[in-house]
């Protein structure tokens, strides 16, 4: 039988070759100085469920 890599692939498939048992379910932006724009660091803040931008307590009393 010739083994080729689309058996292979299927094999991997089958017996789960990867070793994450559980990835993580939220995971933040590694750097949010890499989201170049206001507008993307918006998107990506929305996306995690996240506030942004991120205020004090201070600020967020003074608002009121």
């Amino acid at each position: 039988m010739e083994r080729t890599r689309a058996w292979r692939r299927s094999q991997a498939r089958k017996n789960g070759r990867s070793k994450a048992v559980h990835p993580l379910q939220f995971k933040p932006q590694k750097n949010w100085k890499l989201l170049y724009t206001r507008g993307d660091k918006l998107i990506r803040a929305r996306q995690l469920g996240m506030n942004y931008p991120i205020r004090s307590t201070r600020q967020l009393l003074d608002q009121e």
